[in-house]
């Protein structure tokens, strides 16, 4: 392009300056050729004079002597000299015998002298005498005699037209050298003025492709150099400009694309132009094939589909919580809606925010089921205590065997209460996030031993074997205090939930990095589907029994919150009537993991 700019900038100046020079060779040719004939002229003259001089005193009847003169000034002045009489008859010759010409009378000089239209006859033809263009000058003669005629002399044109041409050679030579002169200085003028523009031009293409580093030479150049300047500050705020909308955009799309709720944006028509990575958890699909298509053809939830009617309808902020069956599972969304209102106050399109508060909802449940269960446990001994103390106020205080009874049921009732208060304080306590370990180095198996001694009277009322096997070394990093009731509610477990005559095994078994420790018992077993809840707060497979035993329902609760402090992995195997295997894979060393728990 800038080539072309170029062309058209030099093609012009060259043709303006070919025309000047032509016109002026044009002008200045025929005047040195017009200049050159008039000296030739004035030599011409001057030579006529000189010869009419020197034929004053001769014959002109005397031929032969006239001739020879003639034929000598002529050598001289090397010029063509011809005598003419009056009458037109050549009297003498230089270039050949005066016999052979016809008469003269009628040529254009001699016509020019005797019409006296001058004083001579000048006249420049081709003589067909001597085969050459000649330039003729005659002027009258007369002698002493009175004798009357006509001199001409005739000078060769080759001379002139020698000069001419070399004049034209001179002016053609020197101004082509002129023209290339000029034109190289055109040239690199317009290379001067063009290259500021062509790089201005250059880093404007590189602007409009996106490239912002592009920069331009600015040069001294007052008008090239303050245009270069001012595109290099335009690109330098293009840069800016273009910098702070990719980072704001960049910002932008992280924050959508890894904030915690799904987001989908809707366009007046229906369209969904924007849905986010969230939206695949929320909706168990890929909701990237939901873009750009119309949002009842794509969302199967009616609900939702409702929600955003109900929003293009009012055009104004909405807020809902839904329950949706995604998959196999129902989950809870407080979704909120918003219109998109443009600068003109027109709809622009809606947006719709879901926030999954599934687990919210569930630990709302679970709260009003701690709740309710607290009450329920709280509520049986305090009934107890209340009802034997009033029998006992009522006058069965005075009845020494009915006393010492219901004494003994105020009593245990009492304790089961002050047990169920012990374990609520310490699942808070374990749940509260100052709560940290004792890590010590300890070995499981001195720690069973301890506890079966601990709990070796209660398996005996029901004829229960507890044993133990061990493989390998039981040592390992732990708070001892907290193992301790970890295997104590264990086997504790085991024990209400295994009929008489039973039997309760420990198994410890060292392996590469961890040592695995399990109680296996042959009770009543549960169902895969109580497995996950068995560890929730005042969960009971069989309320009865554990009731019964005088159990809080609070302590595989306690068991998982500790394993977890522990970085244990914690799993249960169980048959309905054959028995369950509780299964803990706890570290040799102590790990780090992040945990607030964690001391």
């Amino acid at each position: 392009m800038m080539s072309s700019y170029r062309f058209r900038l030099i093609f012009p100046l060259s043709l303006i300056v070919l025309l000047v020079l032509a016109s002026l060779g044009a002008i200045l040719g025929p005047f040195f050729k017009e200049f050159y004939l008039e000296r030739m002229s004035d030599r011409i003259e001057k030579e006529s004079a000189a010869v009419v001089y020197h034929l004053q005193d001769i014959n002109l009847n005397d031929e032969e002597f006239l001739q020879n003169t003639i034929v000598e000034l002529a050598d001289r002045l090397d010029v063509r000299i011809t005598i003419i009489a009056g009458n037109g008859e050549v009297l003498a010759e230089s270039t050949t015998d005066p016999k052979e010409l016809d008469n003269h009378i009628n040529r254009s000089e001699i016509q020019s002298v005797i019409h006296g239209e001058n004083e001579n006859g000048r006249e420049t033809r081709y003589s067909a005498t001597v085969g050459k263009e000649l330039l003729y000058f005659a002027i009258p003669l007369e002698n002493e005699e009175g004798d009357g005629g006509f001199l001409r002399l005739g000078l060769e044109m080759e001379e002139l037209n020698s000069i001419y041409q070399n004049i034209w050679t001179l002016l053609f030579v020197s101004f082509f050298i002129a023209f290339l002169i000029i034109l190289i200085l055109a040239s690199k003028l317009t290379n001067q003025m063009v290259k500021p523009i062509e790089d201005a031009r250059r880093v404007a293409t590189e602007l409009a492709k996106g490239n912002f580093n592009a920069r331009t030479f600015e040069g001294a150049n007052l008008e090239t150099g303050e245009l270069n300047r001012s595109i290099n500050v335009l690109a330098e705020n293009l840069e800016q400009i273009t910098q702070t909308y990719e980072n704001q955009q960049e910002r932008l799309e992280t924050l959508i694309e890894n904030m915690g709720s799904g987001l989908i944006l809707i366009n007046t028509k229906g369209d969904i132009t924007l849905v986010n990575r969230k939206c695949n958890d929320i909706f168990e699909e890929d909701t990237e094939e939901w873009k750009n298509k119309l949002y009842y053809k794509v969302i199967k939830h009616k609900k939702i589909i409702k929600f955003i009617q109900e929003l293009f309808l009012t055009e104004k902020p909405t807020r809902k919580q839904l329950k949706l069956d995604v998959g196999i599972h129902f989950r809870h969304f407080d979704v909120h809606g918003a219109p998109i209102i443009g600068y003109d106050e027109k709809l622009k399109g809606i947006v719709i925010v879901f926030l999954n508060i599934t687990e919210l909802k569930k630990l709302e449940q679970a709260r009003k089921d701690f709740v309710a269960n607290v009450s329920h446990e709280l509520k049986t001994p305090v009934t107890s205590l209340k009802g034997f103390t009033e029998t006992l106020l009522d006058g069965a205080m005075d009845d020494e065997k009915l006393r010492k009874q219901f004494l003994t049921i105020i009593a245990n009732e009492s304790e089961r209460l002050e047990g169920l208060i012990y374990d609520l304080l310490e699942l808070s306590k374990i749940e509260g996030a100052h709560f940290q370990l004792d890590w010590q180095n300890i070995s499981l198996d001195s720690i069973v031993d301890e506890v079966f001694f601990m709990l070796n009277d209660k398996a005996k009322v029901k004829n229960m074997k507890l044993s133990k096997k061990v493989v390998g070394s039981t040592n390992i990093v732990g708070d001892p205090h907290r193992i301790k009731q970890i295997i104590i509610n264990l086997i504790n477990n085991a024990i209400a939930y295994t009929p008489e005559d039973g039997s309760i095994t420990v198994r410890i078994k060292e392996q590469n990095e961890a040592v695995l420790f399990e109680v296996e018992d042959t009770g009543i077993g549960m169902s895969k589907k109580e497995i996950p809840r068995v560890f929730e707060r005042f969960y009971r497979v069989d309320r009865a029994r554990s009731r019964n035993s005088g159990g809080t329902g609070l302590g595989l609760a306690i068991v998982k919150h500790l394993a977890e402090a522990h970085h244990a992995k914690l799993s249960v195997d169980s048959i309905v009537g054959k028995g369950t295997t509780f299964r803990l894979m706890f570290y040799k060393q102590q790990r780090e993991a992040g945990n607030d728990k964690e001391g």
